[in-house]
């Protein structure tokens, strides 16, 4: 099971694309909607989530979890504490923890990006405390997985996906979608 957190005000980008991805690769995604069961995004989209907080479930089937950007999207997940728990669980077990353009600076607050290499949408590197903060689009350090933005989308999926099922599964789905790196 992977979590992917949705609060109004997300990246639709950012969260959807990742998602689409990973069924792609066959790995068991849900939605959780921090805002409600209907969340709307940054850009007017409206989502139905698949579960709420309250049916979420952190044991040791989850494998992960994934934050999308997104402005008030971002500042809605960090302000809310089952979301801290599901990061705090993901640490504490050695889960993959994914996190894109202004969400990453929720865990530099949290002090879990120090000694880690990480990237995260321009203007946000000052929250990313003690990261090496690269320009890359998506890095890779560990369990944590970060990203700059929407443009990037597919590359944080595919990471994630590398992580979840292998690189090879990864490859091929991005040259099924006629992906060009």
């Amino acid at each position: 099971m992977f979590y992917v957190f949705l609060a109004n005000g997300f990246e639709e980008i950012e969260a959807l694309a990742p998602v689409d991805f990973l069924k792609r690769m066959g790995v068991d995604v849900l939605t959780v909607g921090v805002s409600g069961k209907f969340v709307c995004g940054a850009h007017g989209i409206n989502v139905e989530a698949d579960i709420l907080l309250s049916e979420m479930n952190l044991n040791d089937k989850l494998e992960g979890v994934m934050l999308p950007g997104g402005m008030p999207g971002a500042d809605n997940l960090d302000k809310c504490s089952d979301v801290h728990s599901a990061i705090d669980y993901c640490v504490d077990n050695e889960k993959i923890i994914g996190v894109i353009c202004a969400a990453p600076f929720i865990l530099g607050k949290k002090g879990l990006l120090k000694g880690k290499k990480a990237t995260c949408f321009p203007g946000f590197e000052e929250y990313l405390e003690g990261a090496e903060v690269l320009c890359d689009g998506v890095v890779c350090d560990g369990n944590i997985i970060t990203a700059k933005g929407a443009g990037v989308a597919w590359e944080f999926g595919a990471a994630i996906g590398v992580q979840l099922v292998n690189k090879q599964k990864s490859d091929e789905i991005l040259r099924a979608i006629q992906w060009k790196r």
